[in-house]
Parts: structure tokens; sequence; C-alpha cells
């Protein structure tokens, strides 16, 4: 595996963006973790109004709601690994 991965999402010929694939686990997770907390405090946002994408937002903050709680439990479960 190379040591430097270009994020994905972004589509341009040279990336400027790119994650460390050698970071201790307990960065990458964290930092994991809180992009898919931004993204679930918007959805979050979006569910509450009423508009014509409230109703999907809600079935999607669920799941991200869900995946940000299991990230929490892959890192304090990493963190006490690091500390023992």
């Amino acid at each position: 595996m190379d040591r430097y991965i270009p994020t994905t999402g972004i589509d341009c010929t040279t990336a400027s963006l790119l994650i460390d694939a050698q970071a201790p686990l307990d960065v990458l997770q964290e930092t994991a973790a809180d992009r898919v907390r931004v993204v679930t405090q918007l959805l979050e946002s979006l569910a509450f109004e009423e508009g014509p994408y409230s109703e999907l937002a809600r079935v999607l903050v669920v799941s991200l709601r869900e995946g940000c709680d299991l990230l929490d439990v892959v890192g304090r479960r990493l963190r006490s690994q690091i500390l023992a």
C-alpha cells in the first residue's frame, strides 16, 4: 500500500489532499469520525426543517448517527490499547 493516498471525491489530475496510510490508527479513526459527525450534524439540521428532503435526511441521520456511535467505540478501544 502506498503511504500517501489521495482522497476520493475530488476529481483533479494532481491530488493536493492526501491520507497518510501510516498515521496512527487512533488519529485516522478520530479524523474519520469528525468528518462523519459534520455531515451528520448538517443532515440533522435539514431533517428538522420542512422541505422536500427532510424525510430522506431523517432516514440518513439514523444510519450516520449509528456510524458515529460505532466509530466512537472503535476510538475508545484504540486509545485504551495505546495507553496499555
